[in-house]
């Protein structure tokens, strides 16, 4: 306890003689001192004990040992963390544990989680989420797995948040999804006893400000990296994705061939180790356009019927798929792929071919083998990590 109280005082001392933003202290808490201090099971915190199910040093967030292909220099552009809000795990916790509380919404009955589960690479296995008074959310809800790599930064399926930070304020003032305002919020957390120690430990001192609820849960959403499936198990004995992998199937390898290859280009649009798309596109599902997508947002024809392409990691598990949630299997994405896609001028030139579209002439095995490849991209250790998982207690 004097270690933690010296600690707990130099913050306190720093915040007040101290001219940096929130961002900088961020990195002067980064480090804490004995596990980052009482972080909602220790003495002096308030009565927390029976409501949050915290370890006494917290988890790792932001020191994970990722493999290698995992720090080449094609993944490190993608990641699209900001200077001013590095992961800490401390700010990670915060994070967490306002991810899962049904407090963010206006009736207490409504979390992030709610449509972002866990077991389901945090997707919604709904076509169409429920907000926090039953009404429905226009777009299925995205899953989250390695978030963290997308070059231009942006979120939702039109990308109409420019970055992460920006995105989790988003749902929590929807008047279908949460129905909060952020004054409301921070008044709302504030009474919290819990919050007072979650908000020292990540930035020094226990004020609530909707601006370190944006931090502390991009931060928590960044960390959660997918890298352990097995898909990642063979590519660690070759090195090489195009080699076949001793640990995959017949059917699994040949899956892996046809998704990387030239026939199929599967690989332009989902790239690197994370399997994320560089951009938005127009992947031909409709010739007429009831939602526009990113050009809803922009205003831009061009971008009529664009979508972001979020990475591939656990897809398996995040049915059903595309924004409106309209395939319920991946056979019946391959099967768009395959023969369905929907001409229109604002097709992606990648699924192009003369005047027309692409077809990829699948045979009943060959499609078979890209589901099957698929699924070596679930990550079972992500999905049952508790530290990603609810962190609280007897919770209806």
């Amino acid at each position: 306890m004097k270690v933690l109280k010296f600690f707990l005082a130099a913050c306190i001392i720093i915040s007040f003689v101290s001219c940096s933003s929130e961002s900088e202290l961020i990195d002067i808490v980064s480090d804490p001192v004995d596990g980052g201090g009482d972080n909602g099971n220790g003495d002096g915190v308030g009565d927390v004990t029976g409501v949050l199910n915290l370890p006494a040093t917290p988890f790792n967030y932001a020191n994970v040992q990722l493999p290698g292909y995992f720090l080449n220099n094609d993944l490190q552009r993608e990641d699209n963390t900001p200077n001013n809000n590095p992961i800490t795990d401390n700010g990670a916790t915060l994070g967490r544990v306002l991810f899962y509380d049904k407090k963010m919404s206006a009736n207490n009955t409504v979390s992030c989680a709610s449509c972002h589960q866990q077991e389901n690479g945090f997707s919604d296995p709904n076509v169409l989420s429920v907000g926090f008074e039953g009404g429905l959310t226009g777009r299925n809800s995205m899953g989250l797995s390695n978030a963290r790599y997308y070059q231009n930064g942006r979120f939702f399926w039109d990308e109409r948040a420019n970055t992460l930070e920006d995105q989790v304020l988003m749902p929590i003032q929807d008047h279908v999804e949460m129905g909060m305002t952020l004054a409301e919020l921070e008044t709302k957390l504030a009474t919290e006893d819990y919050y007072a120690s979650l908000f020292t430990a990540a930035f020094g001192d226990a004020d609530v400000t909707s601006n370190r609820i944006s931090l502390a849960l991009a931060q928590f959403v960044r960390s959660m990296v997918s890298y352990q499936s097995k898909y990642d198990a063979g590519l660690a004995q070759t090195n090489n994705p195009q080699a076949n992998f001793p640990n995959f199937t017949q059917s699994e390898n040949l899956g892996k061939n046809l998704f990387f290859s030239n026939r199929t280009r599967c690989s332009d649009c989902h790239d690197t180790n994370a399997f994320v798309g560089d951009q938005a596109r127009n992947i031909g599902l409709d010739a007429v356009f009831t939602d526009l997508g990113v050009g809803g947002v922009t205003g831009n024809n061009n971008d009529t019927g664009e979508f972001k392409v979020a990475s591939l990691r656990n897809i398996q598990l995040t049915a059903p798929y595309m924004h409106d949630g309209r395939f319920s299997s991946l056979g019946e994405v391959i099967d768009h792929y395959n023969n369905g896609i929907q001409n229109s001028q604002f097709l992606d030139n990648r699924l192009r071919q003369g005047n027309g579209v692409r077809r990829l002439n699948l045979s009943a095995q060959e499609r078979q083998g890209l589901i099957d490849f698929l699924i070596t991209l679930t990550d079972n250790t992500f999905t049952t990590d508790e530290k990603f998982s609810d962190p609280f207690i007897d919770e209806d």
